[in-house]
């Protein structure tokens, strides 16, 4: 009854979602803060004032959350943490000038970033064709291979974890194939420069498409954006789940030239013409309307994670210079499962995978102060 393709499907693996009992949450790289409240009550004021609109299909080009996303990127540059905030204004520090306007033709907004990477996955990336990726990143890429019969070239990381760019520029240039990589990447929370980005579309095919996944990067990253008016073949994709502190509204986005949106336009007009609801536009809008909040709580969250790596490196703990809301880390002589279990029998929740290489390690999401300073002290309990 089963088609091929679904039996030979391996499902993306979340972080854990336990409804057994309360828990410090510190799996899934969430934002530890609420939305901000003026974004909220702006959202539900338009549910209350605009009811009719929930019964009605709602704009299926997102048309003014796109304009109000193009604003905020404009804004800020790209970086919520480096973003300088005087009372509600908020500017891009030197560093993230865009240099040009990014514009709503620019954007396209979707169900999560998630459901954007599937469409430009279909849009960009043959089954004839392998993708070049780096071995250790988000391991969603390689469920959507599977799911589009896409064959992934993996690139090992250099010792010290980071991607390698000469041989992700040298499978790319063997291959005349695509390329996606994160960049701050998961899990293991490194940052390439923008240089070197620039580097890797010099020399990569630029008649194939080059995905840089910035999910994490408004938490001390290099954005790519600026790259945007040089180089056609560049997609950027973001989302609302991290910095903006909305992964239970699902919304992501991607920016690139019009041409390559038009084309993920396609094909979601081929799956669902209505992807994103009636309120979420709204709520999303709201957000970007009110993003000296959202920089706020970013800057707070870098201020926590360099802290707590500095308490982990104090116990003796490796730990890779993080660009992002979470740590990656080990400690020699643990089991990371071990420490895992531990830390889930007091009540916290942290991430470890059971890919070979990587096994050893935990994944930690930095949470508020309250959350961390407990963390600390179960720890110092526990002996890690």
């Amino acid at each position: 009854m089963l088609s091929s393709r679904m039996e030979n499907l391996h499902p993306y693996v979340p972080g854990e979602q336990p409804r057994d009992r309360e828990y410090i949450k510190l799996n899934a790289n969430e934002n530890p803060y609420p939305p901000s409240p003026a974004a909220l009550e702006r959202a539900l004021e338009w549910a209350k004032s605009s009811p009719q609109s929930l019964a009605l299909y709602a704009d299926p080009d997102s048309l003014s959350l796109r304009e109000k996303i193009a604003a905020m990127l404009n804004a800020t540059g790209g970086v919520l943490s480096r973003a300088q905030i005087s009372g509600e204004k908020i500017s891009p520090c030197e560093r993230d000038r865009i240099g040009f306007e990014i514009t709503s033709e620019m954007i396209y907004a979707g169900n999560g970033s998630d459901e954007v990477l599937s469409f430009l996955f279909y849009a960009f990336f043959d089954s004839a064709e392998k993708l070049i990726s780096p071995e250790f990143s988000y391991s969603f890429y390689p469920v959507y291979c599977e799911f589009h019969s896409i064959q992934m070239e993996k690139v090992t990381l250099l010792k010290d974890w980071q991607i390698d760019v000469d041989e992700m520029i040298s499978r790319a240039k063997k291959f005349h194939a695509p390329t996606i990589l994160a960049n701050p990447n998961a899990p293991t929370s490194l940052c390439l420069s923008r240089a070197q980005v620039r580097r890797m579309l010099e020399e990569c095919p630029r008649d194939r498409a080059f995905v840089v996944d910035e999910a994490y990067v408004d938490f001390d990253g290099e954005s790519c954006l600026p790259l945007l008016r040089d180089f056609e073949n560049l997609v950027i994709v973001r989302t609302f789940s991290k910095s903006l502190c909305a992964a239970g509204m699902r919304l992501g986005y991607l920016v690139a030239n019009p041409k390559m949106v038009n084309a993920v336009l396609t094909v979601k007009n081929s799956v669902n013409h209505f992807p994103i609801d009636a309120f979420a536009q709204a709520f999303g809008s709201a957000v970007c309307e009110n993003i000296p909040y959202y920089a706020e709580c970013a800057k707070k969250i870098v201020v926590q994670r360099d802290g707590f790596s500095d308490f982990l490196r104090s116990r003796g703990f490796f730990v890779l210079p993080s660009s992002t809301n979470f740590l990656f880390t080990k400690k020699d002589g643990r089991s990371g499962k071990a420490m895992y279990e531990s830390l889930k029998k007091e009540g916290i929740l942290v991430r470890r995978f059971d890919t070979e290489g990587i096994e050893e390690f935990l994944r930690i999401t930095v949470g508020t102060e309250g959350q961390m300073s407990a963390l600390k002290r179960t720890m110092e309990k526990l002996d890690f």
